[in-house]
């Protein structure tokens, strides 16, 4: 993978490794680039270009090797081992989290909890042990954690970050409002619920407009 591969690039990798990963499972040995387009939702040039990005091309009339290409896509985002997990957090997302049976066949199995909360210190989630935040520094180094994910609140994140980042971790993943101050060799990605919900409104309020005849008001507050 000699190419710098963009962030859009990165953020279609996933669509196409479940796409592959459905394919394989059907027995599909070889696919074209129009077929694999049309399972994840993109323009087959945009496909084409992308697995390029990663040194990975087809055979005229015969199409990509449905094994070969998965292996190296899955590869490339480094799904192809175990990146072991924390969540702080240990509320009703933070369990949820724990309780998603999506996220270790995927590769990324979450071996520990924190909260500062005693009422849930010490309980297990999903066979998964809920410690007291305190014992961060301590644990997640010897389990060999570098995948992190923030489920507290806004205020707290910035704090959870911080002794993340002091314990090795170098991707975090943030369901807290707010950005995050980490060293430039720390990844952060942030989900926010609440402006997805908002991009869905938009295209529902579109896609409603449109069937209306009525179009987009441009020039409201």
């Amino acid at each position: 993978m000699d190419q710098l591969v963009s962030d859009a690039t990165v953020a279609r990798l996933p669509a196409y490794l479940r796409a592959l990963v459905d394919l394989a499972a059907d027995d599909v040995v070889s696919v074209s680039s129009g077929r694999l387009a049309r399972e994840v939702g993109v323009n087959p040039a945009t496909l084409r270009r992308d697995l390029a990005t990663l040194g990975i091309t087809g055979t005229r009339g015969v199409g990509y090797d449905v094994k070969y290409v998965l292996f190296e896509v899955s590869v490339a985002l480094g799904v192809n081992r175990e990146w072991p997990v924390a969540v702080v957090g240990a509320g009703n997302l933070g369990r949820a989290l724990a309780n998603y049976p999506g996220l270790a066949p995927r590769g990324f199995p979450v071996q520990v909890l924190f909260d500062v909360d005693d009422r849930l210190v010490g309980t297990e989630v999903a066979g998964v042990t809920v410690h007291h935040v305190d014992r961060l520094g301590e644990l997640v180094p010897a389990l060999g954690i570098t995948v992190g994910v923030i489920a507290t609140s806004a205020e707290a994140a910035p704090g959870v970050a911080a002794a993340l980042v002091d314990a090795g971790v170098s991707s975090i993943l943030s369901f807290a409002a707010g950005p995050l101050d980490v060293p430039d060799h720390v990844v952060v990605r942030r989900v926010d619920l609440a402006t997805e919900l908002q991009i869905l409104s938009f295209y529902t309020r579109r896609e409603a407009a449109v069937s209306g005849g009525a179009g987009v008001p441009l020039d409201e507050p």
